[in-house]
């Protein structure tokens, strides 16, 4: 397990299912590349009316154990057109504002994409030290129309959702960069996971379901609808953390996680104790580099949804450390990507029928 885990049709894998679109509400094409992906090594798929997927090996084991990702991306709706053609916006997800001006987007229509670009005033016209910062109410869209109905003859209408075009690329070797890394990285890993064990001929003693989940930008939602559906004794959630060690980022408010310093183990009061114990001594005992990350109230990841289920399930949370989160150009190292794959791995061949993870036991 020591050897690289990703191959060529693993990279493949994940710049086709990075460079498409999936944004909150509309993740039923990404949901298809990767259940495509998934197929050859699982018994079965559950799907539900929202889009959510999961991949289940051992169907009928009465015990059961997920291990997630969320699939959506964060990304704009058009709310309002101009008399003179222009796009005002709002968020669908944690979009950042800050860096849309002079971004090109695609606008998602019944008749396919519309190209469009976020403009900004030109510096040569703007006030010397009292620039207006880009803001919702002032970054606006242009797709070349000279007014209203043009736009709307292009097929573009309130309620269109509207994504980044910026596309997979690798840097200096070893860092993996896109939009959307957060978190369609965590549906790629647990669909890695799922091809070791198969690869390597692991007959786990319980039912494993490898979901991945819709509409966790907006609020966990579709987490909340499948942990319903499947119902599982154990979660073991992976999403990304921020990466604290570039510039503007407080440590004394963010805590030290780094990017390449292995997966990041959090600390919450929805982290089932036991269940993060046995991650940090897998990690231990397979010489997995691993961080820790102290969340206060909440973790902020689907996590939270499954741990308050169905009358409680133990469930814990592996992060992937990533730079710059909610922009086009979120980071992550490829070590770390192959480490949290090796992690849930190992962690999953330590787990045995009917562990209640209970303090009382």
């Amino acid at each position: 397990m020591a050897k690289s885990i990703l191959n060529k049709k693993s990279i493949t894998f994940l710049e086709t299912y990075l460079n498409n679109a999936s944004p909150t509400g509309y993740e039923w094409e990404g949901q298809k590349i990767w259940m495509d992906y998934l197929k050859p090594y699982v018994d079965t798929f559950i799907t539900d009316t929202y889009g959510t997927a999961v991949g289940v090996i051992n169907p009928e084991a009465p015990y059961k154990v997920v291990i997630e990702g969320h699939s959506d991306e964060i990304s704009w709706y058009v709310n309002y057109i101009t008399d003179n053609g222009l796009l005002y916006v709002i968020r669908n997800g944690g979009s950042d504002h800050q860096i849309a001006p002079s971004k090109w987007v695609n606008i998602h229509t019944k008749n396919g994409i519309v190209k469009g670009v976020f403009g900004w005033p030109a510096i040569h016209t703007r006030k010397s030290g009292k620039e207006e910062p880009p803001k919702l109410d002032n970054i606006f869209i242009d797709i070349g129309a000279k007014d209203k109905e043009e736009v709307e003859k292009m097929g573009v209408h309130v309620g269109c959702v509207i994504t980044y075009p910026d596309t997979f690329q690798i840097l200096n070797k070893d860092k993996f960069v896109c939009r959307a890394i957060d978190n369609r990285a965590g549906g790629f890993m647990i669909a890695e996971v799922a091809r070791l064990l198969h690869q390597n001929k692991k007959k786990l003693p319980f039912g494993l379901y490898v979901t991945n989940s819709v509409q966790e930008e907006i609020g966990l939602r579709g987490a909340e609808m499948i942990t319903q559906t499947i119902k599982p004794n154990v979660a073991i959630v992976t999403d990304v953390c921020h990466d604290t060690t570039t510039p503007m980022i407080e440590k004394k408010t963010q805590g030290h996680t780094e990017m390449g310093a292995g997966p990041v183990i959090s600390y919450a009061p929805a982290v089932q104790n036991k269940l993060r114990e046995r991650i940090l001594e897998t990690a231990e005992a397979r010489k997995i580099p691993f961080q820790r990350m102290a969340a206060s109230r909440m973790t902020g990841t689907d996590t939270d949804a499954f741990a308050y289920s169905n009358g409680g399930v133990a469930s814990a949370l592996i992060s992937l450390p990533l730079r710059y989160m909610h922009t086009t150009v979120e980071t992550v190292h490829k070590d770390d990507v192959e480490n949290v794959i090796r992690l849930i791995y190992e962690t999953l061949l330590t787990i045995k029928e009917g562990e209640t993870f209970s303090y009382f036991d």
